[in-house]
């Protein structure tokens, strides 16, 4: 295949990852912020510091989950699933923009062979 050639191919693509994210960036943005203040909701809920309960928000929100801060109150448990699933969703709009950079740069490097 000539796209594991092409000089371009690398630059192609990142150029359609940065496309792709303009386009999601919105979206993407607001599961950001809702990693944040869920996560100080429960921080606030659990009485741990605001800056633990930032940090169990990115920690469960990109489902890494390490398990030094775990929650006790039911409430909390419930966002907490909530966060999981916003990380779920996270994962999967990275996942699309990246498929979608790989076929529009191997779209473009089929453009480019000659005939």
């Amino acid at each position: 295949m000539n796209l594991i050639r092409s000089k371009n191919a690398r630059r192609e693509f990142y150029k359609a990852v940065w496309f792709y994210f303009r386009v999601v960036w919105p979206i993407f943005s607001i599961l950001i912020v809702l990693i944040v203040a869920l996560g100080l909701i429960i921080g606030h809920l659990e009485g741990w510091a605001p800056y633990d309960g930032i940090y169990f928000g990115f920690v469960t929100g990109l489902t890494i989950g390490y398990g030094e801060l775990v929650p006790k109150l039911p409430i909390s448990r419930v966002l907490a699933i909530i966060l999981g699933f916003n990380g779920v969703l996270m994962t999967a709009i990275f996942a699309a923009i990246s498929v979608r950079a790989i076929e529009a740069t191997i779209g473009a490097d089929k453009d480019q062979e000659p005939e």
